[in-house]
C-alpha cells in the first residue's frame, strides 16, 4: 500500500490490504504493528477515501479489513466536513450492508459498523429527517427475523438490531471528540425526547418475547439495552464515567407508568433468578439503577412505598435463597444495590413496611458474612458499610412508634468488622477502599459507643503488651494498624457526634492507648531495628491518621481544656491539657522526620499533619510556646533531620512553608539571621565555587546538583511563608543584591538540567507573586524595577538556552522542555500583573529589559504547538494566564510583532473559549476584550489613532477572518450554551462587533440560518434587540446597556424557542 497516497485504491489491490490489516491487528511484533498502521492512516486522512473504504466492504471477506476500514471512515466522518448527501447515502448503504451480510459477519466488524451508522445520524441529527430514524431502523432488524425462513440467519438479525439500538443510545450519551458540549446536548436531549423512551420499551418487550424464545446472546444484549436506556444522562449532570457511585436518575416524566409498573421490576429480578453471569450481574446493574429514580416520578407516596416495598422484598428473596451470590459479579452488585436503597429513601419508608424487621436480619447476617470474606469482597463491602452507617445516621430522625431494630444489629456488624480486620494486612495495602471502609464507621462505632469502646479495649489491651514485650511482632502490628485506625475513625466521629461527658471519657481511655503504642514504638529498640519493614510503615501512617483525627476533635481553634478527656489522659499518661498533647504529637512529628526519611508516604504524611498544626492562629500560637518548636527553628536543616538528604522533593517546600509560617508568627530579634545562616552557607559556598570555577562543567562537577534541587525547594517554601510586607522584604532584603548573582548563575549553569532548572523558575515564580499585597515598597524605593531586570535575566539566559536546543529531538517533552517554559510563563505573567512595577520606566531610559522577557518568552511558547498548548493542562493555564497579561498590559509589544504571532494568539484564544475550564474561558475572553478593545480605540479611523493601532490594523487586514471567527464563537457560547460565567464571556461581543461593524449583518445572518426552521424567526427577533439603546462607544455604562440586552436575549431565546432547538452551528 506504499503508493496509496499517490494512485486510487483498486480492487486487484486488496490482498496486499487485507494482509497489511492482519498485521496491524494481529502481529505480536511492535513494530511490524508500527509499519502497517503508518502504511494504512492515509485511508483516514481524507474524505476521498470514503469510496475506498466503501470498496473494501464490498470486496474483503477480511473481517480484519472490514473493521479497518470501518474505524477508517468513522475518523472521516468525525474529523472532517462530509456533505450532507454523501451521509445520507452512506447511512443508507450501511443500512443495507448490515441487512445482507451482517449475520455472516464477526462481532467486533458488526460493532464497528454501527458505531459508524450511529455516529453518522448524531451529526447529521439535525440536518435530515432520516438520520432521526436510527429508533425505528433497529426495530425494522427485530421485525425481520419474523420473516427469515433460516432460524440463525433470523436471530442474527434480531440480536443486530438490538445491537443497533444499545449503540444508539450509547453514541447519543457520548460527547463527540472536537465538538462542543452544547453540540452534545442539544442532540442528546432531542434523542431522549424524541426516542429513548420507545427504545426502553422495546428493551422490554424483547426480554419478555427471550424469556420464552431464549437465545443467550440476544438475552444478554437486550439486557444491556435496558442498562444503557438507565444509564442515559437525562439531564446532563454525570461527567464521570468512571466513578461507581450512581447519583439520583433523573427519568422523565413520560416514564413514570413503566416506572410504577410491577411487571418492570419483576423482569429484571426473574432474569437475575434464572440466568447466569454476565446477564445476571447486568440485571442486577438495572435494578441499582431502578433503584435510584428521583421521588418525584411518583404519582403518589403510595405508588413510591409500593415501589420500595417490591424492591425490598426482592432482595430478601434473594437474600434468603442466597442465589446466585457466589459469584463475585452478582455479588458487588447486589451490595450496591442493597446501598441504593438508603441512599434514595428515609429509613422511616423502610421501617414502615412489614417485610423491615426479616430483611434488616437478613442484611445483617449477609454483611457480617461478608466481612469474614474480605479477600473476596474487599471492594464491596463498602457499599454495605455505607448503607449501616447511613441508616444509624438516621435514627435521631426516625418519627413514630415502629423500632428501627438497629440496636441489635449495628454492634454485632461493628464487632465482626472489627474481628475481620485482624487478620488483614493485604486490605491495608487498598488505600482507596480502606478509605472508604473507615469514612462509613464514625456513625457506626459511636451509635452504641459503649459496647464499641470496651470491645476496642478488649483488643487493644493485650495486643500493646505483646507489642511492649515484642511478641508476635509481625502479626501484632497488623493488629494494632487497624486498632490504631479505627480508633482514627472513632475519635474523628467526635465533631459530628455526641460529645457527651461519658463519650468523651470513653475517648480518653482509647486516645490513651494510642499514646501508649507511640510511646512504645519510639523507645523499644527491637522496633528501631524494624524501621524498615512495611508492617511498620504501615502502623506508622495509622498513627499519623489517628494524630489527625485527633487534632480536629480535640485540638481545633475552638479548644476546651477542660475536656473529660484530659482527666482520663492525665489519669493514664500525665498528659493534663491541649498544650501537652500538642507536645506529644510535635515530638512524634520530629521523630518521623529524623529516622523515617527514606518512607516518602510517611514524611509527606507527617509533613500534612506538622502543617495543619501550624495552620490555625491559636494552634500556631500553642506551638510557639513549646520548646521544641524554638529548638527545631534553631536546628532544621539535614545536620538534624535525615529526609532532607534523602531526595529533594517537594516535602522539603512542605516543611520549610510550615517551619516559615511558625518563624513570621511573631517578631523575635535576631530569630530570622539564625534561622537562615544554613542556607546563607550554601549560596556563599556556591559563589565562592562559581570563582573558583574555570568553566560551567567545571562549576558543575564542584558542586552536587542534589543540594541546588533542595536549596531552592526549601527556598521556595520559606518565601511562600512570608504574607504581608514586613516578612517578604526581610527575605527581600537578605537575598537581594548579595545572593541574586549566585542564584541567576544557578539557572545559568543548570539551564540543561530540567530538575534543576525547575526548582530554581518555581522559586522565581514565588518570589515575584504579590499575594496579600506582600511586595509593597517605599515610593522612594526602586526595589520593584530591580527585582523586574534580575527576573529579566534570568528568564532571557534559560529562554536563550532552551531556544538553541529547540531542534533536539526528546523522549519527553513535557518534562524535558514545555515544563520548564510553562513555568517561565507563570514567571512573568506574576511580574507584570503584580502591580510593583512601573514599566514606563525601561522605554523611557532605553533599558530592554522588559522587551528581551516578553520577546524570548513569546518566542518559547510558540515552539509549543497549538494542539500541545492545549493538550497540557498546566501549560494550557500559564499560557492563557500570560497571553490575558500581555493584552491587558502590553499591546503594542504583539503588535510590533510579525503578524504570525497575532495569529497563533487569537487562534489559541478561540480554541480557549471553547474549554470546558470556567477560568481559561473567562481569561480568553478578557484578552479578546483587551486587545479589540485597544484596537477599536486606536485604529486609524479609531478615537485616538496612533502607531500601534495602524499595526495592528494592518496584521488583521492580512487575516480578516480572525475577529469575525472569535465574534461567531462568543455569539455561539452566550445566547446559546449553558456557561456558568456568561457575564465575562458577554463583555468582549460589545468590542468585536464595533470592530466588525461592516461584516456583523452578515455574521448575524449566518447565526440565524445556523438555526433550525422553525427558531430563525424567533432568534432574528431576539438579535433586534441586542444593540437597543446602544452606543458606539466603549465607555461602562454603554457596556452595561449591551450585557443586559444580551441577558433579556438570550432569556428569550431559552424560553420561547422549541425544546433543543436553538444552537449556532450545533449542526
Amino acid at each position: 500500500m506504499s503508493g496509496a497516497s499517490q494512485q486510487p485504491f483498486s480492487a486487484a489491490q486488496l490482498p496486499q490490504l487485507e494482509s497489511m490489516c492482519a498485521v496491524m491487528y494481529t502481529s505480536s511484533s511492535a513494530v511490524e504493528r508500527s509499519q502497517a498502521d503508518e502504511a494504512l492512516k492515509v485511508f483516514s486522512r481524507s474524505p476521498e477515501y470514503l469510496v475506498h473504504c466503501k470498496t473494501i466492504l464490498d470486496n474483503s471477506t477480511s473481517p480484519y479489513a472490514q473493521v479497518f476500514a470501518a474505524s477508517s471512515m468513522l475518523k472521516l466522518v468525525t474529523e472532517h466536513s462530509i456533505p450532507l448527501p454523501a451521509r445520507v447515502d452512506a447511512r443508507a448503504y450501511f443500512l443495507r450492508y448490515l441487512a445482507e451480510r451482517g449475520p455472516g459477519l464477526e462481532q467486533y466488524v458488526i460493532t464497528s459498523l454501527l458505531q459508524l451508522l450511529c455516529r453518522i445520524s448524531k451529526i447529521g441529527w439535525f440536518e435530515d429527517e432520516s438520520m432521526r430514524l436510527v429508533a425505528d431502523e433497529g426495530k425494522t432488524f427485530l421485525e425481520m427475523h419474523t420473516k427469515e425462513k433460516d432460524a440463525a440467519r433470523a436471530s442474527a438479525l434480531y440480536f443486530i438490531g438490538l445491537k443497533m439500538l444499545t449503540m444508539a443510545v450509547s453514541e447519543m450519551n457520548t460527547p463527540i471528540p472536537g465538538r462542543t458540549l452544547t453540540q452534545h446536548r442539544k442532540t442528546a436531549v432531542s434523542f431522549r425526547e424524541r426516542s429513548l423512551f420507545s427504545i426502553f420499551e422495546t428493551s422490554l418487550r424483547s426480554l419478555q418475547y427471550l424469556k420464552v424464545n431464549q437465545h443467550q446472546q440476544a438475552m444478554e444484549q437486550a439486557m444491556s439495552l435496558a442498562l444503557a436506556c438507565l444509564s442515559f444522562d437525562f439531564v446532563g449532570t454525570c461527567v464521570d464515567d468512571s466513578t461507581e457511585d450512581v447519583g439520583t436518575i433523573q427519568i422523565p416524566s413520560s416514564w413514570r407508568s413503566r416506572i410504577e409498573d410491577a411487571d418492570t421490576l419483576e423482569v429484571f429480578f426473574e432474569y437475575y433468578r434464572n440466568s447466569q453471569t454476565p446477564l445476571s450481574s447486568t440485571s442486577l446493574e438495572c435494578l441499582v439503577k431502578m433503584a435510584s429514580v428521583r421521588r418525584s416520578l411518583f404519582s403518589s407516596e403510595v405508588e413510591r412505598i409500593s415501589f420500595l416495598g417490591r424492591l425490598i422484598r426482592g432482595t430478601k428473596e434473594v437474600l434468603s435463597l442466597q442465589q446466585g451470590l457466589q459469584h463475585h459479579e452478582n455479588y458487588h452488585e447486589f451490595c450496591r444495590l442493597l446501598g441504593r436503597l438508603k441512599t434514595n429513601y428515609q429509613l422511616s419508608e423502610l421501617v414502615g413496611l412489614e417485610v423491615y424487621p426479616d430483611w434488616t436480619a437478613l442484611v445483617a447476617d449477609f454483611t457480617i458474612e461478608s466481612l469474614k470474606s474480605w479477600q473476596w469482597a474487599s471492594s464491596s463491602v463498602y457499599y454495605l458499610l455505607g448503607l449501616w452507617s447511613r441508616l444509624v445516621s438516621s435514627v435521631p430522625y426516625l418519627k413514630g412508634d415502629k423500632p428501627s431494630l438497629l440496636e441489635t444489629q449495628v454492634p454485632r456488624i461493628v464487632q465482626a468488622y472489627i474481628v475481620s480486620r485482624m487478620a488483614a494486612p493485604e486490605a491495608l495495602e487498598e488505600e482507596e477502599n480502606l478509605e472508604d471502609q473507615l469514612d462509613s464507621l464514625p456513625y457506626l462505632c459511636r451509635f452504641k459507643y459503649e459496647e464499641t469502646a470496651a470491645f476496642l479495649v478488649q483488643w487493644l489491651d493485650p495486643c500493646i503488651s505483646k507489642f511492649q514485650a515484642g511478641e508476635d511482632i509481625d502479626r501484632v502490628e497488623i493488629q494494632l494498624t487497624w486498632l490504631v485506625h479505627i480508633v482514627a475513625a472513632v475519635i474523628r466521629g467526635r465533631v459530628s457526634s455526641s460529645g457527651s461527658e461519658p463519650y468523651e471519657q470513653m475517648d480518653g481511655d482509647l486516645i490513651a492507648r494510642i499514646f501508649t503504642i507511640m510511646r512504645a514504638s519510639e523507645a523499644n529498640a527491637l522496633h528501631a531495628q524494624r524501621f524498615s519493614l512495611r508492617s511498620k510503615q504501615r502502623l506508622e501512617l495509622a498513627l499519623i491518621s489517628f494524630m489527625q483525627s485527633l487534632r480536629r476533635a480535640y485540638i481545633g481553634e475552638q479548644v476546651v481544656s477542660s475536656s473529660r478527656v484530659y482527666t482520663r489522659l492525665k489519669e493514664h499518661l500525665g498528659i493534663d491539657d491541649h498544650v501537652a498533647v500538642m507536645d506529644a504529637l510535635l515530638g512524634k512529628i520530629c521523630f518521623n522526620l529524623k529516622v523515617y526519611g527514606s518512607c516518602d508516604d510517611i514524611i509527606d504524611a507527617t509533613l500534612g499533619l506538622f502543617q495543619d498544626l501550624a495552620a490555625g492562629y491559636m494552634s500556631g500560637k500553642t506551638l510557639l510556646k513549646l520548646d521544641a518548636v524554638s529548638m527545631l527553628l534553631r536546628c532544621h536543616d539535614s545536620r538534624y533531620f535525615r529526609f532532607l538528604d534523602c531526595k529533594p522533593g517537594r516535602a522539603r517546600t512542605t516543611y520549610y512553608l510550615t517551619l516559615g509560617k511558625l518563624l513570621f508568627m511573631e517578631e523575635t530579634p535576631g530569630a530570622f539571621e539564625a534561622f537562615v545562616d544554613p542556607f546563607d552557607q550554601v549560596l556563599k559556598g556556591i559563589a565562592a565555587a562559581r570563582t573558583a570555577a574555570v568553566s560551567i562543567e567545571a562549576l558543575k562537577g564542584s558542586v552536587p546538583q542534589d543540594m541546588v534541587v533542595g536549596l531552592f525547594r526549601d527556598l521556595r517554601g520559606l518565601v511562600a511563608a512570608t504574607t504581608n510586607r514586613r516578612t517578604y522584604g526581610m527575605v527581600f532584603e537578605w537575598l537581594y543584591p548579595v545572593h541574586m548573582p549566585t542564584i541567576i548563575t544557578c539557572l545559568d549553569t543548570w539551564a540543561d538540567a530540567p530538575e534543576v532548572a525547575n526548582s530554581i523558575l518555581k522559586f522565581f515564580a514565588e518570589f515575584v507573586h504579590n499575594k496579600t499585597q506582600r511586595l509593597t515598597f517605599d515610593s522612594s524605593s526602586a526595589n520593584g524595577i530591580l527585582l523586574f531586570r534580575e527576573v529579566s535575566k534570568a528568564l532571557c539566559g534559560y529562554g536563550n538556552r532552551t531556544l538553541d536546543q529547540r531542534a533536539l529531538t526528546l523522549s519527553d517533552p513535557y518534562e524535558q522542555r514545555y515544563k520548564g517554559i510553562w513555568i517561565c510563563l507563570l514567571v512573568l505573567s506574576r511580574a507584570i500583573s503584580g502591580n510593583y512595577v512601573n514599566f514606563g520606566v525601561f522605554s523611557l531610559y532605553n533599558d530592554p529589559a522588559l522587551v528581551n522577557a516578553l520577546d524570548v518568552c513569546l518566542r518559547m511558547v510558540f515552539t509549543i504547538s497549538a494542539h500541545d498548548i492545549l493538550a497540557y493542562r498546566k501549560v494550557s493555564k500559564s499560557y492563557y494566564a500570560f497571553i490575558d497579561a500581555l493584552c491587558h498590559n502590553f499591546v503594542p509589544e504583539i503588535a510590533r510583532r510579525d503578524d504570525s504571532i497575532l495569529v497563533s494568539i487569537m487562534t489559541t484564544l478561540d480554541s480557549g473559549l471553547k474549554s470546558f475550564d470556567v477560568a481559561t474561558s473567562s481569561q480568553c475572553a478578557s484578552s479578546i476584550d483587551n486587545l479589540a478593545g485597544y484596537y477599536f480605540k486606536h485604529k486609524a479611523d479609531g478615537i485616538k489613532p496612533n502607531e500601534t493601532g495602524v499595526q495592528l490594523s494592518n496584521h488583521l487586514a492580512k487575516h480578516q477572518d480572525l475577529l469575525p471567527r472569535l465574534l461567531r464563537t462568543l455569539l455561539d457560547a452566550v445566547l446559546f450554551e449553558e456557561c456558568s460565567n456568561q457575564w465575562s464571556l458577554s463583555r468582549p461581543l460589545l468590542t468585536l462587533i464595533l470592530c466588525t461593524e461592516p461584516i456583523y449583518p452578515d455574521i448575524r445572518q449566518q447565526l440565524i440560518a445556523a438555526q433550525p426552521a422553525e427558531s430563525r424567526e424567533l432568534v432574528s427577533r431576539s438579535l433586534d434587540r441586542l444593540m437597543d439603546n446602544v452606543n458606539r462607544t466603549l465607555d461602562a455604562k454603554n457596556r452595561d446597556k449591551f450585557t443586559q440586552n444580551v441577558t433579556l436575549v438570550r432569556h428569550e431565546i431559552k424560553s420561547k424557542a422549541p425544546s433543543s432547538s436553538v444552537g449556532a452551528y450545533a449542526r
